[in-house]
């Protein structure tokens, strides 16, 4: 008798859980935070104190809230951005004082110094063009004001704002996902609370079998009690994720004003190049009238330093209120900080 012939193999098929099985590896991942780990452990220390005495009253679970609280909300990566950011807002504005005693150098020397020769070549016509050719070697003479201290101290400015902005945008990372996998990460803790009420029951039911006289005062009990669990739960998940809304809305504050920051000072190093782009010009132009010597040569590079002169001035001026413009800024954005972190969601 022939043997019956093997079943076929099964055909592969996708996996039916699949996408639930990546759902809960993430949601596994966002319980191993800290933030997380800590306020399981203090919902299962409040848990079990009310479980071993079903009367201990609201006062005791207010306790656990208060201490929950700090737990979230203090939290050290935090305040060390918090740290790096006012740090950052002092080195800027230190940028910024520098930016102008550079742009005051130049006003006192640079712009004063051209400008008297401009007044001099307009009085001297027909003469040898003595004082203005005085004036010119007294501009080439002058000092660059943008020192390369002032470079170095704007590039590390600029650099620790660019780094600053990157931990900020890391830790908003962190706490969208913490946002995320709130409602499953809820629902773990509604399965404690459950267990939590599974054993007041049969407390109960045992304490009916010894003792049924105290059946009412232990249901009175029981009935008290789950009405101040629910009530302890919802303020627990409402008061941590009113933290973590806190935590990602100073964030995002300190992230835009940072941004703000940057792109005030690329504004300022712009004007800064184009400042000392018409100082090399201007000395060039200079340099040409003191080598020729003419009458005509020096009318016509005095002519091109009077053109430029214009240009100068406008450059001077919107390097300046841009330099205001930053402080002010800065200013208003540590305002703005501070309001968000007197306005917490703890207090």
């Amino acid at each position: 008798m022939a043997s019956s012939a093997a079943p076929p193999p099964p055909t592969p098929q996708a996996q039916p859980h699949t996408t639930f099985n990546v759902c809960l590896s993430s949601y596994e991942e966002a319980c191993l935070d800290t933030d997380l780990q800590s306020f399981d452990v203090t919902l299962q220390a409040g848990t079990n104190r009310v479980i071993s005495s079903p009367a201990t009253g609201v006062q005791d679970v207010v306790q656990v809230i208060q201490l929950s609280k700090k737990d979230v909300w203090n939290n050290q990566e935090l305040f060390s951005l918090l740290e790096d950011y006012f740090d950052n807002c002092v080195k800027t504005l230190d940028s910024s004082t520098s930016s102008e005693n550079c742009l005051k150098r130049t006003r006192d020397n640079q712009l004063m110094i051209i400008q008297l020769a401009v007044s001099h070549f307009e009085k001297e016509v027909g003469v040898k063009y003595v004082k203005t050719l005085q004036e010119l070697r007294r501009f080439k003479a002058t000092e660059d004001p943008f020192t390369e201290e002032f470079f170095l101290l704007f590039e590390s400015v600029h650099k620790q704002q660019g780094l600053l902005n990157e931990k900020l945008l890391l830790k908003k990372g962190k706490l969208d996902k913490k946002l995320k996998f709130w409602k499953e990460w809820r629902v773990s803790d509604v399965i404690s609370v459950i267990a939590f009420l599974f054993g007041l029951i049969f407390s109960v039911v045992a304490a009916a079998m010894v003792a049924p006289s105290a059946m009412t005062t232990v249901a009175a009990v029981l009935a008290g009690s789950m009405g101040q669990v629910g009530k302890w739960c919802n303020s627990r998940w409402r008061s941590y994720e009113n933290a973590v809304k806190g935590q990602r809305g100073l964030i995002y504050t300190m992230h835009i004003h940072n941004s703000i920051t940057m792109a005030d000072l690329v504004n300022i190093r712009a004007l800064v190049v184009k400042l000392k782009i018409g100082i090399d010009s201007l000395l060039q132009t200079a340099d040409f009238a003191l080598r020729e010597m003419d009458g005509d040569m020096v009318k016509l590079a005095m002519d091109d330093i009077k053109k430029k002169l214009e240009e100068f001035k406008d450059t001077i001026q919107s390097l300046s209120q841009y330099g205001h413009k930053c402080s002010q800024d800065i200013t208003m954005a540590r305002m703005v900080v501070l309001r968000t972190i007197a306005r917490r969601p703890n207090n």
